[in-house]
Parts: structure tokens; sequence; C-alpha cells
């Protein structure tokens, strides 16, 4: 029998404190649907109700009996179709409104029959054991755009809230996350659109299984219009997690995730408890490390409050989870149950730096708008604490958000303060940075009815301490207590919540051997690292390897924008050394016309119990007016208006700080500020001419690991001194002694020829991969016998892709490939052709056997030929007299091989037959691509009936965005009266005119002609 041990003893704890997995497993072969049987009998015996349900009427039916059940209350007819019509069916409402309405308006209103209302409860967030848990499976949904069966549906009180998609063991897991987007894309919205209400989903081969929340992260409008505008479901399988005991220990097998995350209050805890719907409308899950710290944190409370030992180390702890790990979300759940205690008066979240401060209040306003109170002052601050508004009003500050510099002030200046009485719960942020102030001291010693909590990603240990007076502590654990749960870098790696690491160590200089005296030796070594020549090489090296370690060939869309690439970091250690690289940055860049966006940003940083830490008050005049220098350049190339006076600098830091995010910068040049506390999923690469340790290096490497999609598969290191020994150090001590083999990327070697991992497995290198395929699939045509051969090469060659995202990052590569470029390109063709066949293909009643293979799109795309290359090879066809029909075979493979050439396909090989051997290619082209984009845009709109001026528009907006919007109100102005038809028809009419118009789109966008005249 498994071996349960709750976290905290009492029965709301929801993550298992470790779990043994049960060894009643199968070796034989096990369908789909044994494997489905199997986990709806474990649902049944933990007090799942099975319910058959065969058509929307009888699921209808059965959500009318679960909320009368759960309301103590009998609809009449005519009030559940009201109710169910305006509350629940509401064909305005999406799958972000409806996400909504279950985290946040759950309790909703029905007219009764007298006119009178009654409050409904959808589900009972007080008391969780009150709503009712039922389990289908096998339904079927016939009004969609074609007819679907789902696996397994959880019923919380009649409504699907859990959804599980179930494929056989050894049929990859990434297999059913497909599938429901297939479903999200073709079905949940049909009929009534009950299955819009699924807050998780579960994916599982039986062998493994994961996770995720029906984020609406990405928002976009449905493909066809005949569904209703709503918002789509990501579609990163990156965003999906496994479970876990509270060891970090991952739970795979399906029995034992069944046993452990399907449990009755661990699921209704997860449902009504931990998931946050954003104010940016997406859905948020926690995970399971992220749980077990929040209810550490409050059974610490409860006990220690219950205890009287308030004001006590051992009313308090930290919590050790590693950098990037979602620390933020954790704080703020945790802060937000905290304050709903009744006893609970206050809940204070403190950061050490203002910078922290503005990004904790924007992070927690995502979370819940105006959750948590922010203030620009102490005597902001004073008002906040004694519940007075702006107007000397009472208001009630649950949650407030300050420094530990203003709370320090606070205390100095009100020492009698009546708040110190109060029953408060602190919670530092990032404890490691202001653990050992005289602030700090401060702090404790004034509040007398207090828990005390610390977050880390890198705590202080005694083997990282800095020695002080023996009056200070030295460690986390001496500061803030127990240590309450720890989640580290290799647990994240592991469960690849973050990315590991590729560290490159370039030598830039050679020591003197005969320098002996340690002073000197100091003296020169510095002297030397400052040295112009030096100085001029390292950037020339990381110029000349930019665009390799940033993916600059790489496209992919952020914030609803096209980048190209990800952006970096340089760290310098010290202020005139960030001087010397900003000038040479800017002359070499200059020089080689690059157009890289750089700029730099420092600040005097005294020691932590400076109020003002952050600002350029303490600068000297030629550190400031290098700074001012430097923002001059940064306003003229983004029409900005900053300085480094105290205001202009802060609005400055949140300026770089946004456009780091939105890859609008390139290269940001620092000394301490950006190192700590800064997360931008873009930014994959830190170029380091900076002596790091400890914990300063894993904060410092942690800025690269975020995740973003399949192209960033690790946080690229560019070291320029050996940190070597300091990195292995540094893991060691946070991670463990095996850390550097799992936080560290492998070497060229392992990944170019393959290797045996730890357990005596092989994993194919570069070179067993296209020996394969070569051997497989020989040029220079490929035939196929079948539908599984295809299946083998989109498997192969995705793996060839995987294998050379990574390779690509390693200098070694850049001789070292085994196809010749034009082979490579047929085989790229190959691929791409069976992406736009599977995706296409619909045999009836047939699944989309797309299904069944996973395809590395982003991967592709990030090697994609261009129109500029295409023109290239034209011009050489017109310098031969077009004569060489090798470069014609040549375009041709090219266009081929790119997923977004296919469409212009026969654009280009139209002005290809009309170019003569006199011809200006680029001027011809450019002619040639406005005549046609006119032409054909001029019959589309006279062929549909559109309207002239808005179809123009519409179109130019579309080629700027880079987008077709196809929902909205936008795509309907354009449209024809639809009076003059009506009825099935008008849909379908409207369906039509918007393929032809994505049709338009797809041949017209990216060919560098922008727009079509609105005269």
């Amino acid at each position: 029998m498994p071996y349960f041990n709750i976290v905290a003893e009492n029965d709301e704890s929801t993550v298992v404190a470790e779990y043994e997995p049960a060894f009643i497993k199968s070796d034989g072969y096990q369908s789909e649907e044994k494997l489905e049987a199997e986990f709806i009998k474990l649902l049944c015996g933990q007090g799942y109700a099975y319910v058959g349900i065969d058509s929307e009427v009888a699921f209808i039916s059965n959500l009318r009996k679960q909320l009368e059940k759960l309301n103590g209350y009998d609809f009449s007819d005519s009030e559940w179709e009201r109710f169910f019509q305006t509350s629940i069916a509401n064909r305005n409402e999406g799958i972000a409104e409806k996400a909504k309405k279950l985290q946040e308006d759950y309790i909703q209103t029905l007219v009764r029959d007298d006119g009178s209302p009654k409050n409904i409860a959808l589900i009972d967030k007080e008391y969780i054991h009150r709503n009712y848990l039922q389990v289908m499976n096998q339904y079927v949904e016939e009004n969609g755009s074609h007819n679907t069966r789902y696996d397994v549906t959880i019923l919380v009180n009649g409504l699907p809230l859990v959804h599980i998609e179930l494929k056989r063991r050894g049929v990859a897991i990434q297999e059913a996350f497909n599938q429901i987007n297939r479903y999200q894309r073709d079905s949940f919205w049909a009929g009534a659109a009950l299955f819009e209400y699924v807050q998780i989903f579960v994916i599982s081969n039986g062998t493994d299984t994961k996770y995720y929340s029906n984020t609406t992260r990405e928002r976009a409008g449905r493909e066809n219009t005949g569904k209703r505008n709503t918002k789509k479901t990501s579609n990163s399988f990156a965003f999906t997690s496994y479970w876990a005991d509270a060891n970090n220990k991952v739970i795979h097998d399906l029995v034992d995730f069944t046993r452990t995350f399907f449990l009755k209050h661990t699921l209704l805890n997860i449902l009504t408890r931990y998931m946050v719907f954003t104010s940016e409308g997406a859905l948020l899950v926690m995970r399971p490390y992220q749980i077990a710290a929040t209810e550490r944190i409050i059974n610490r409370i409860e006990i220690s409050s219950n205890y009287k030992k308030t004001g006590r180390i051992e009313a308090g702890g930290y919590i050790w989870h590693t950098t990037g790990s979602g620390k933020t979300l954790t704080s703020f759940k945790t802060a937000q149950l905290a304050s709903r205690l009744p006893y609970i008066d206050k809940v204070l979240f403190v950061v050490d730096r203002k910078d922290l401060d503005y990004q904790t209040m924007k992070e927690y306003d995502r979370y819940e708008k105006g959750s948590a109170d922010g203030n620009s002052s102490t005597a902001v601050l004073e008002r906040q604490l004694d519940n007075r508004d702006e107007k000397g009003n009472f208001h009630d500050y649950r949650i407030i958000i300050t420094t530990i510099q203003k709370l320090g002030s606070f205390v100095s200046k009100y020492p009698r303060h009546s708040v110190y009485l109060k029953h408060i719960v602190i919670i530092f942020d990032e404890c490691h940075r202001s653990q050992f102030g005289e602030l700090h001291r401060k702090i404790t010693r004034a509040f007398r009815n207090y828990h005390i909590f610390g977050f880390t990603g890198t705590p202080i240990f005694s083997a990282n301490a800095v020695r002080g007076n023996n009056s200070v502590p030295l460690t986390t654990e001496q500061t803030f207590g127990d240590q309450l749960h720890s989640y580290t870098i290799v647990n994240a790696i592991n469960d690849q919540t973050v990315l590991p690491f590729r560290i490159d160590y370039i030598n830039t200089m050679k020591e003197k051997e005969e320098i002996a005296d340690e002073n000197i030796r100091s003296i020169d070594y510095e002297k030397v690292l400052l040295d112009s020549e030096r100085i001029r090489k390292v950037v020339e090296y990381t110029l000349q390897h930019y665009d390799q370690k940033t993916k600059r060939s790489m496209s992919c869309r952020i914030n609803g924008v096209q980048k190209m690439g990800f952006n970096s970091i340089f760290a310098c250690d010290s202020i005139p050394a960030a001087m010397k690289y900003y000038d040479e940055f800017k002359r070499q860049i200059n020089e080689q016309n690059r157009g890289l966006r750089i700029a730099t940003i420092y600040s005097y940083s005294p020691n932590d119990e400076d109020p003002d830490e952050g600002t350029t008050e303490g600068l000297d005049d030629t550190s400031r007016d290098f700074l001012d220098k430097a923002i001059d350049d940064y306003n003229h190339f983004f029409h900005t208006e900053f300085d480094t006076s105290s205001a202009k600098f802060q609005n400055y830091y949140k300026d770089v700080s946004m456009r780091m995010k939105n890859r609008e910068l390139d290269i940001l040049i620092v000394v301490n500020m950006f190192l700590t506390g800064f997360d931008a999923t873009t930014l994959n690469t830190l170029w380091v001419d900076k002596n790091l340790k400890m914990h300063g290096l894993i904060q410092a490497f942690s800025r690269t690991n975020r995740i973003l999609n399949s192209i960033k598969t690790f946080g690229n290191i560019v070291c320029f001194r050996n940190l070597q020994n300091e990195t292995d150090e540094a893991l060691a001590l946070f991670g463990d002694k095996n850390a550097g083999g799992i936080a560290i990327l492998r070497s060229f070697d392992d990944y170019y020829n393959g290797f045996r991992d730890e357990n005596g497995l092989y994993h194919q290198g570069y070179v067993d991969v296209t020996g394969a395929l070569t051997s497989q699939y020989p040029l220079p045509i490929i035939a196929f016998r079948g539908e599984q051969d295809e299946k083998s090469f989109i498997r192969l060659f995705g793996h060839l892709l995987r294998l050379m995202n990574i390779l690509t990052a390693f200098d070694q590569f850049e001789d070292s490939w085994q196809l010749s470029p034009q082979d490579e390109q047929n085989y790229r063709g190959a691929y791409v052709g069976l992406i736009r066949k599977y995706r296409n293909r619909m045999d009836g009643d047939r699944e989309d056997i797309s299904d069944d293979i996973v395809f590395e799109v982003e991967l592709v795309k990030q090697i994609e030929v261009n129109i500029d290359y295409i023109l290239s090879l034209v011009q050489k066809y017109h310098d031969s007299n077009c004569e060489d029909k090798e470069i014609l075979a040549s375009i041709k493979s090219a266009i081929d091989s790119s997923i977004e050439l296919r469409s212009k396909k026969e654009l280009i090989e139209n002005f290809i037959g009309r170019m003569n051997v006199d011809a200006d290619i680029h001027e011809n082209w450019r002619n040639y691509v406005t005549e046609e984009e006119r032409k054909q845009l001029d019959q589309l709109i006279a062929e549909e009936n559109l309207n002239p001026e808005k179809t123009v528009r519409f179109i130019n907006n579309a080629f700027r965005d880079g987008e077709l919007q196809i929902s909205g109100t936008a795509i309907n102005d354009i449209m024809p009266r639809m009076s003059r038809f009506g009825g099935s028809n008008r849909e379908e009419r409207k369906a039509g005119i918007i393929e032809k118009l994505k049709a338009f789109f797809e041949r017209f966008s990216g060919l560098g002609i922008f727009g079509h005249s609105e005269e």
C-alpha cells in the first residue's frame, strides 16, 4: 500500500508530503480503453459517482439536478431556462469569461418567477466537500466542426471542470495535448459550450501524466466564423506541469497521479484555492511545490498563533524556491490566504529595492487588480498602517507592499505606533539580500505580535555567509527560522520549470608568470581587465557571435508583435568598465552598421541600510555625466525624455525593463542592476565580464533560463573570466554535488556524436540521426511507403531539428554540418509538405491523424528561407541570362522548404516567368508585387461586394500587425450587407470570404511591400 504522510495535520492539506508508488503495474499490452476503464474504477473507489451522459439534453438535465442539490433549491422550468441561458450558457461569454465566473463570480443571481432575487452558487468554496463530484466518459459532441468523442470528464456540481485525455502506454504524451488543442478548436465551443468551463486539463499515456490550466494566455479569435468569438488556449506544451509530493518527487504514473491529485480534497482545494485568474485574462494553476509552501506557511501561522508564539523566530520560517520557479505567485497566494484569516490584521510584503517594489506591485495587480497597496513614501505607509485613505477616511489595507527602507524609516519615525501591537504577517521577498542590516533588526524589535517569513531562491548558509559582527545573524535560518519547504534548481530543471544553462568560457588574457607579489598581481590584473585592447576584443567576439547566441534567425511573436531572436545582458565589474564597454559597443555597432539597440543602466549602490538604494544621487560627476549621455542616446532612439534626476531615473529604469521584456533592446550593459529580481522570457544570453560567486552567480545566471518556446531550450552564459570553479561551487551549494550534470547543458561532443546517460540509456547524436535520415530516406526524391513511414520521417527529422537547435549555439558546429545546405533544404521541404498534408486532412468522421504526431513547427520556422534569399537566387538566375535550370530547381526547393513561402509559390514563379535579362530584380519585384497586390485585392473586393475603403484599411492593418484579425468589429464592417442572404448561408458566406482574405494575406505578407493604397 502507498504510504501517505500529510503536509499539515488537517483535512485541508493538498500536497502529500511523501508518496511511495503503488506497485500494481501491468507488464502486458494495455489498450487505451483498458487504461480508461482502470482510471474510472480508481476514481469511483475514491468517492466519485459515475454518470452516463449520451446527449446535451442529458448533460443539462444532470447539471440542473446537481445545482439544485448544492443550493437546496428546486428551479421551476422557466426559472431554470432563464438561469441557464443568462448565467451558464450565455452566448456572449467565452473561455475567459467562464473562467472568471468560476474563480471570482461563482455566486450568480437568479430572478425567480415572482421577480425576487435568489443567490445560486455554482461551486462552494468555503465548505469544499459540499460539492458533488461525478465522472463521465466517451461523451460525443456532434455540433462542432467535426464529430468528437472525449475521453474522461470530471463534473463538479454538473459542470465539466476537469477534462482528461488519455493515450495508450508507449504513445507520446504530447499527442494527448495536441488532441485537446484540436477539441479547443473544433468542438468545446459547440452546443451550449459547457466544455468551455473546463479549468484543468490532464493528459496521460499511463506511464507519464501532466496537468495544466485552461489558460487564455494567448489571445486569438476563432479561425472559423461559424464559431463564436472567443479566446483560445495556450498551445505551448512547455507550460504543462508534473504533479509531485512535497519532497518534489514527481508522480508520473496515472495510477499514482489518481491516488494523489484526484483525491477529492486535493482536487477541490486546487479548483477553489490554488488557481488564479489574472487581470490579463489568464488562468493559472499552481504547481505542487507552490501549494506545499503556501500551506506550510499558513499552517505555521495557525499553530504559532494557537500556542501564543507570535513575535518569536518559531512563529516564522523561510521558503527556498529557486530563482525563476514562480516565487511571486506563491507569495501572492500566501499573502492572500493569510490576509483572510480572521485574526490577522495585516500582511506586509517587504522588498529591498524600489524597482522590486514596482515589479511586485505590477505582478500582484496582474494576479488580482487592487489586491495589494503600494506606497510612494514613509508618510503614505504610515497612513496605510493606520487604515486611513488619502482623505482621512477609514480604509482596511489588508496587504501592503513596501520596501525594507520605507519600513525601517517608519519604525524610526513612529516608535509608538499602534500597529506594533496588531497581529501582523511580514513576508520578506528575496530575504538573502535584506537579512544582515540594522534595518531588519529594527523592524523585528519594533513589532510585537508578528510572524516573519522569508522567500529566497538562494539562501544564505554558513558556506556563503558574509562574516560580520557577532551580533548579526549570518544565515537565513538564524534570521527567519526553519526551512519550511525547498525546491532547488535541480528540481526545477528536472521538472522543466526553468531551463538549464550552457556556459562558454572565453579566454581573453594570459597572466605573466613572473609576477609573484599578490598586491602587484591584483593591481596588474585589474588594469589589464580594463585595457582598451581587451575590451575591444571582448566586444568584437560578442558582436561576432551575437546572432548565433541569441537565435537571430528565429522569428516569434512577443506581445502580438513579430520579433527576431532573443536579447541579452552584458554584466560588467564596475561603472568605469560599463562606460568603456558602452562606448566600444557603440563604436563597433556603428562601424559594422549592425542596427543593434544598446543601453546601459547603473546606480549608486551603498550598503543595505541606505534608504535611497538604486538612485543616482551618490554617483560621482564623471559617472553621472556619462550616464546622462547614454540616456540621451536612448531618448533619441526611443523618443523618450529621461535623465538621471531622481524621478526620471526611476522612470528610465521602468522603461528599460519594459523594453527588455518586449525585446526592443538587444544588449543591456549593467553592473549590478537587472542581475537579480528581473524576469524577461525574451532574455536568453548573459555576457559576463564580472566576478560572480555563490548566490550572486546563480541569481545572475538565472536571468536567462525562463521558459518561452521550443526554440529557447537553455540559457546562454558567455564568461570572459574563468568562473568554472565558482559555478561548480554555487551549483553544489544550491542544488547538490551532482547538480552540474543537470543544470548545465552537455558538451558539444555529446549532442554531436551521442551519449549514454547515468542510467545507461543511449541518446542519439546529430551524426546518428543524419545517418539514419540519409539511409532510410535517400535523396533526391523521397518515396514514402505509406502513412507509418511518413510518421517515422516526421519523428526523425523533428529529432534532427531539436539537435540542430542546440548545436547551433556551439561555435564548433559551424564547420561540422553532415548535410549539405541543398540536402537539408530538400528534407525540410518534405517535412513542410507533410505538415500541410496532415493539418489539412480529415477523412469523414476519422480523427485528424496529426494527433498522433508532433510537428516541430517553431523549430522548422527558425531556419526559414526568406524572400531576400529567394531574390538572391533569382539574381543568379538573371545573371546566367535566365538559362541555368539548376538555379530554378534550387529556387523551387527553397520555396518548398518554407512554411511561409509555399503560399507565395505561384506569385514567385509568375515573376520569374515574366523576367527578362535586362531587368533590375529588386525594383521589378517591388513593382510586380505592388501591382499584383492591388489587382488581386480589387478583384476580391469586387467579387465579394466588400466595402472598398474599409477592406483596404483592414488589410493594411493586418500587414502592419503581422496578423489577420478575423474577430471583432473590423471584420464585420467590411462585409457586404448580410440582409441580402439569410439563414444558414449567412455564416457560410462569411466563412468563405474570410478564407479568401486569409489566402490573400498569406500570399502577400512578409514580402517587404507594406499595404495597399487607400486612394
